[in-house]
């Protein structure tokens, strides 16, 4: 049996040594002095060992109770050193895998093909909406309930719109942890029909076809604001929606094989 009387007078040898207490627990002192506990014990026929720390920071009652949790551990066929393992990969997980840090790597990786402005949109999205509520919470305890607290008052405030894309954001960002191994659900499937759906806005639309040459020629007659001009007068050449033709920049156009390739809105 060690006492701590005997422990610190133990000097340094030029060969590693090994002072025992009992029950598999010993204290092994290698050739730079460092006093490190050890305990030696077999499982399912395999001799393991155990490390509980150095002396004097774990002292030597703390190395016993150790020793002692391991031994009840033993005796429930558990093996502490495989335990000890995934209670330290559990720790890990638990600061790294939250869901600031995943929405943070799917931004930085997922969205390079984002404009920069639909970019800046979504991270602001994330931080003033998703990372106060939801940010340090772990992804794989994330529950269906969590994500819509965030949404739901949104939606009940008359920002049924923003709710949606929140909704829609989040469950992007778990479709990447479920795929990365960090998440085994998204959770945001099980919120379907949970927010009003969109109440569809029926506009004016011209049905016969005799107006639309009427319609063609007013819009090269307009002489407003020149760039407006343009638009118009381009519109219905393209197809596109307003916004994809009012955000057009020149590195979408490639003029030598005359192909416009045209990126989402923001």
């Amino acid at each position: 049996m060690l006492t701590d009387t005997h422990i610190r007078n133990l000097k340094v040898s030029d060969k590693p040594q090994k002072h025992f207490d009992g029950s598999g627990l010993f204290l092994f002192i290698p050739t730079s002095g460092n006093k490190l506990w050890r305990m030696a014990y077999r499982f399912e026929g395999k001799s393991k060992l155990l490390s509980f720390g150095e002396y004097p920071t774990v002292s030597l009652k703390d190395a016993r109770e150790r020793r002692e949790d391991a031994k009840r551990l033993l005796a429930k066929d558990i093996d502490p050193g495989l335990q000890k393992k995934q209670l330290r990969a559990a720790k890990i997980s638990e600061e790294r895998d939250t869901f600031r840090n995943i929405a943070l790597e799917w931004h930085a990786g997922q969205t390079v093909d984002f404009t920069d402005k639909h970019r800046v949109t979504v991270m602001f999205r994330l931080e003033t909406y998703l990372f106060a509520p939801l940010g340090n919470l772990h992804m794989a305890k994330i529950e269906p309930q969590d994500v819509l607290a965030v949404v739901k008052p949104i939606e009940q405030k008359g920002h049924s719109e923003t709710a949606r894309r929140l909704l829609q954001l989040v469950g992007q960002i778990f479709r990447y942890a479920v795929a990365t191994g960090r998440a085994r659900h998204n959770v945001v499937a099980d919120l379907r029909g949970a927010l009003r759906p969109r109440k569809a806005t029926h506009r004016a639309a011209i049905t016969d076809p005799r107006k639309v040459g009427p319609l063609l020629r007013d819009l090269d007659a307009y002489e407003g604001y020149y760039p407006l001009c343009c638009a118009l007068r381009l519109a219905p050449l393209v197809f596109l929606r307003p916004t994809e033709l009012r955000a057009a920049t020149w590195d979408e156009f490639d003029l030598l094989h005359a192909e416009w390739r045209t990126r989402p809105p923001a």
